[in-house]
């Protein structure tokens, strides 16, 4: 019997409440503090160079470091993931950030070494995404199947919140107290979340049985994650059709700061205002998705939402109203956020556990490899031909990628969306 058929079904009877489930509590409130420590650093780090140096040139080289090394740690984290016991994983990514990050401010008292930054800055993406993926690997393990997709949307919404909350306080700490005190309480956040890790008790290590199955050379167990990608008749076509959108997709934020900006003339407060509200969208998908995949299953789910995602696109491009723009974005921000928490949690419930960490790391480089090249190619054309051309375009090649995927495995009947008992 396939790990997707042993597991139960979403649609059955309502299940018992999260929050009854003391380990689940825990954990989102370790991964809540997580979220915001990289929320704060995002902004912290940036701030502390432009303070030491004057030169936003290093700024940059900062926010690059920090990508750069997601991308490469992201290349073997997931062989970790499944390789060591997880509850450990966590502790340790979380303890790691927190001595690099706290080792800025306590140097910062003597002096101000920048080159400190550059060394930090890569040690602690590569824990970051570690983090990232191990976390991943474990929601299963703490809440029972048919909860996955509901405890994805908690997660969402709390790294929305942080991701808000985050940069504002930062912001706030470091113009009272400086960049250095902001990254001080950076580090702190992570302390207490690796503490709150030893109070989450779940199965961290895949089955030494299944574990050791796997076994083979380091370049077939890189490549494990990858090849059940493949295999899988919907993670398949999932990947290939997310790569697309993501290198549609990956710089429509700045498309519409260009917008607004240029074409409508509006103030970065306006700006702000639109991207704040769009954030809206992230909280109503982290609320609803649950609801929405028990009732249409994941394949319409993850299909109607995407179409519906590059309606708004192409809606933003025609737009002349702020406030029309700013609905938009919010309808934007829902569905994709319906879609990506379905896509997580469809992979948690069918990628065996001791597998479960490649899997990850695999879909996210693959699915986000063109990104960069379609955030310049998008705005190069923006620059050209104009954002309303450009946003037209895209929303239509989105919602005809999407909608071919009702022609492969992404639309077929799965056993995780069927009551229990049905016949596939």
């Amino acid at each position: 019997m396939s790990d997707s058929q042993s597991r139960p079904t979403d649609r059955g009877s309502d299940p018992p409440s999260l929050w009854s489930n003391s380990p689940y509590r825990i954990f989102l409130a370790s991964q809540t503090l997580s979220s915001l420590g990289d929320s704060f650093s995002y902004v912290a780090l940036p701030l502390l160079v432009l303070h030491s140096t004057g030169s936003v040139l290093q700024m940059g080289f900062v926010t690059g470091l920090t990508g750069v090394a997601s991308i490469v740690s992201g290349l073997f984290a997931g062989l970790i993931a499944d390789r060591f016991d997880r509850r450990r994983l966590l502790m340790l990514t979380d303890g790691a950030r927190c001595l690099l990050f706290l080792l800025i401010p306590v140097v910062w008292i003597f002096s101000t070494p920048v080159w400190l930054i550059y060394a930090v800055v890569p040690l602690a993406g590569v824990f970051s995404m570690l983090f990232r993926v191990t976390y991943v690997t474990v929601v299963p393990t703490i809440v029972a199947p048919d909860q996955i997709t509901r405890a994805n949307g908690h997660m969402y919404a709390t790294y929305a919140v942080a991701s808000i909350a985050g940069p504002a306080l930062a912001g706030f700490v470091a113009a009272s107290a400086g960049p250095a005190a902001a990254i001080g309480i950076d580090a702190a956040t992570f302390a207490v979340a690796a503490v709150g890790i030893l109070f989450v008790k779940f199965d961290g290590k895949p089955r030494p049985s299944e574990a050791s199955a796997e076994r083979g050379t380091a370049r077939q167990e890189f490549l494990a994650g990858a090849r059940f990608l493949w295999e899988h008749p919907v993670l398949r076509p999932l990947t290939v059709l997310l790569s697309l959108l993501t290198f549609l997709t990956y710089g429509l934020t700045d498309l519409v700061v260009y917008l607004l900006k240029h074409d409508l003339d509006q103030s970065d407060t306006t700006v702000g205002y639109v991207l704040a509200a769009g954030t809206v969208g992230t909280f109503i998908a982290s609320t609803a998705v649950a609801r929405i995949r028990k009732r249409f299953g994941f394949g319409a789910s993850w299909i109607g939402a995407f179409s519906l995602a590059g309606i708004a696109v192409g809606g933003m491009g025609l737009s002349q109203s702020v406030p029309v723009i700013a609905v938009l974005m919010t309808v934007n921000l829902m569905c994709t956020g319906i879609a990506g928490i379905c896509s997580m949690s469809l992979r948690q419930e069918v990628t065996p556990s001791h597998l479960l960490g490649r899997v990850t790391s695999s879909f996210w480089t693959i699915h986000s490899a063109l990104g960069p090249l379609g955030a310049a190619a998008t705005t190069a054309a923006a620059a050209g031909l104009g954002v309303t051309t450009v946003c037209l375009v895209i929303g239509i090649a989105v919602l005809a990628i999407t909608l071919s995927g009702t022609m492969t495995g992404i639309a077929q009947p799965h056993t995780v969306d069927r009551p229990a008992g049905e016949a596939p």
